[in-house]
């Protein structure tokens, strides 16, 4: 009679533990999980897109300017690169991404609060995108690697501005600029469009890589500074020849490079969409090259032909279409 209650010892605890472990995996299911093949990815396409804005777009404009003015748009495009870092950390981020209302994210994410809270807790686990919405989107890569690939596009898009008012520009103006423009302009499109729960995601727009948010966002930006600085001084009447087409050519090719991070990367994981994006990318630019080339050679009355030892013949007309000519240069 004594030895019962001990005989069943072994199948309470077990009985316990059952229940116990069930628990704890049903508890552990509910957390997003990160996948270590998509976090890797966007680590490099975060890296990627970054080195489009340096150095990249730096020595694309450089090269574009005259002498006097290579120092001075390089380092626009380094503060920038500086100015929005700090901006998207303290408020872009949240503007953009948080929840809040169809038209404006809000500030959940001030200074980046409680971004790491997993981290201290000890559970490296993934992200909500749109949390508590109807929308939301369950990622697989960290909160902070997410918000970082974004800080690369907020840097970008203003760098990208600033072709359209290089050399004509005081660089006090361009900073409170584009401070102001990332916050109330940028943050508030790239709630609407790529928040789950924005007013044109609900309305089914679909902006893969940046084509509204940093593209039109920017195209549209750059024309309205365009028109309100007015015409270029001595234009017409000075030299405005670029400085070093070299420096052009080289930003072009670091562009054209980072772009992968930049369409591949925004499938935000390492999967078929990304390999498809990378491919459409790298044809899509060889085309156009070969086409934009061959037309322009057939404009400038010339038989264009890409390669003809010793000679290699480049035509860079867009970097001198503003002056209405061509130039050629010949790699010998």
């Amino acid at each position: 009679m004594t030895s019962r209650p001990f005989t069943a010892l072994p199948v309470l605890a077990g009985g316990i533990m059952l229940f116990l472990s069930g628990g704890i995996a049903q508890a552990t299911n509910t957390d997003p999980a990160i996948d270590t093949g998509d976090t890797a990815w966007m680590l490099v396409s975060t890296a990627f897109v970054l080195m489009m804005t340096i150095p990249g777009l730096a020595l694309f404009y450089a090269g574009m300017v005259r002498k006097k003015n290579v120092l001075a748009t390089l380092m626009q495009s380094f503060a920038l690169c500086c100015i929005m870092s700090i901006v998207w950390m303290v408020a872009g981020y949240s503007l953009a991404f948080t929840t809040g209302t169809p038209w404006i994210g809000g500030l959940s994410r001030i200074f980046l609060n409680g971004i790491g809270a997993h981290i201290q807790n000890g559970a490296d686990i993934a992200f909500t995108l749109g949390a508590d919405s109807l929308n939301a989107t369950t990622m697989t890569i960290p909160e902070s690697l997410f918000m970082m690939f974004q800080m690369t596009f907020a840097i970008i898009t203003p760098a990208l501005i600033s072709g359209a008012y290089a050399e004509r520009m005081k660089f006090s103006a361009m900073c409170i600029f584009s401070v102001l423009w990332s916050l109330l302009v940028y943050a508030p499109i790239a709630h609407w469009v790529w928040s789950p729960v924005g007013w044109l995601a609900g309305l089914g727009t679909a902006d893969f890589a940046g084509g509204t948010v940093v593209h039109i966002n920017a195209g549209i930006a750059g024309l309205v500074c365009a028109l309100v600085l007015g015409k270029r001084k001595g234009f017409g009447q000075d030299d405005l020849s670029p400085f070093n087409l070299t420096y052009a050519i080289i930003g072009a090719s670091l562009l054209w490079v980072g772009w992968f991070g930049f369409n591949a990367g925004s499938a935000v994981g390492a999967n078929g969409r990304a390999a498809m994006a990378m491919a459409t990318t790298q044809i899509a630019a060889a085309g156009a090259g070969v086409a934009g080339c061959s037309w322009n050679g057939c404009a400038a009355g010339s038989r264009p032909y890409w390669v003809s030892f010793p000679e290699l013949w480049v035509d860079w007309w867009p970097l001198r279409q503003r002056q209405g000519l061509y130039c050629r240069e010949v790699l010998s």
